[in-house]
């Protein structure tokens, strides 16, 4: 299959052969990663490569080239195993952004300035054609918590927020007060995972506090409240995330 690019953006293209058809319709979520790789040359190797079983619809390097690699209609592999809202077919309805970065094990240095203006751009260029709605624009962990830890604390949501990307809300402020963490046990337990569920995360109401609900409140601070990621379900995290369901659009 030769490939056009679909964005105006993309420098160049870098076909990948691992992609197949969409199985619910359109695209309607744009999934963010990091590669966490050593460098950009090895992460689109990598995603070009039959045997690895993965790709991307892009991939932004750090001086802001735009790479693409799978069709947007063609369903990428990118996001493995997963949910959000209850859909685990992620691949299926999302647009997968890949961000060459060295993720954690590198030492999670900050986004150059000008890959993070591409991704701005480009996905604004995706957003023109599909209908994702703000808040399916998700971190790779969101959708995946327990597994992945992509794009990160630093991976500046607020810059996306500030030009019409995402879904976000100022987080709350660092106080002392009441937490739960884990082992923690009971009726406000399941009160926190019902609001962790109602925003979308893949979370059952248990009442136990137990090591599926920390990956979620990591995974939640990583996109929302980065000052402090630690599992912990403090003031700052419940008032955050209460926010952000607050500022949903009416069903």
């Amino acid at each position: 299959m030769s490939l056009v690019p679909d964005s105006p953006l993309a420098r160049r293209v870098a076909p990948s052969p691992n992609h197949g058809e969409r199985r619910t319709g359109r695209p309607d979520m744009l999934v963010l990663h990091y590669t966490g790789m050593e460098s950009g040359a090895a992460a689109l190797a990598r995603l070009r490569d039959p045997l690895s079983e993965v790709s991307a619809h892009y991939l932004v390097f750090e001086d802001g080239g735009i790479v693409q690699m799978v069709p947007e209609v063609r369903r990428a592999w990118h996001a493995g195993a997963g949910s959000w809202k209850g859909e685990t077919d992620i691949n299926s309805r999302a647009i997968g952004i890949e961000i060459v970065h060295p993720g954690h094990a590198g030492g999670l240095p900050p986004y150059p300035d000008a890959q993070i203006e591409a991704v701005i751009a480009l996905a604004r260029d995706v957003l023109s054609r599909w209908p994702i709605p703000p808040e399916r624009v998700l971190a790779h962990s969101d959708i995946a918590p327990e597994r992945k830890e992509d794009p990160g604390e630093t991976f500046p949501w607020d810059r996306l927020a500030a030009a019409g990307i995402g879904h976000l809300v100022p987080p709350a402020a660092i106080r002392d007060g009441r937490f739960f963490a884990q082992g923690d046990a009971g009726q406000p337990v399941e009160a926190l995972q019902a609001m962790f569920a109602l925003y979308g995360y893949d979370l059952p109401v248990t009442g136990l506090f137990d090591a599926r609900t920390h990956a979620v409140v990591t995974a939640f601070q990583r996109h929302f409240r980065q000052a402090r990621v630690d599992g912990v379900a403090d003031a700052s995290t419940i008032t955050t995330l209460r926010d952000l369901i607050a500022a949903l659009p009416a069903a």
